[in-house]
């Protein structure tokens, strides 16, 4: 059984038991706690594309070959104005060599209300 705080296992008893999911629990419980705050939560997917890019000398238009994408879709990408499907972010892992959570994670960004 995963350990979470007891408002969060009140809150979603449902999706605690069934779904035995850290990630969902750990959000949920921040969103939750963040409610009571006054505090908005968003998770923003962050990327170092760019930086695997330029380590392994490939242009974005190369990249965007290798993965079969546009050059517009990488640079996208890069500026994380557009979070790839994980087939993509799989094959940008593979041409870059890096694990996903190398290449992306996420960041929470709180704004008090």
């Amino acid at each position: 059984m995963i350990q979470c705080c007891y408002a969060c296992k009140m809150l979603h008893a449902n999706y605690f038991y069934l779904t035995k999911c850290k990630i969902y629990i750990t959000i949920t419980c921040n969103i939750y706690f963040a409610f009571l705050l006054g505090i908005e939560v968003i998770y923003i997917v962050k990327n170092s594309v760019k930086l695997s890019r330029n380590e392994k000398q490939l242009t974005q238009e190369e990249l965007a070959e290798k993965v079969g994408v546009t050059r517009q879709t990488i640079g996208l990408i890069e500026k994380e104005k557009y979070n790839p499907t994980i087939a993509l972010g799989l094959k940008l892992c593979q041409v870059l060599d890096k694990s996903l959570d190398q290449l992306f994670w996420l960041k929470e960004d709180t704004n008090e209300k």
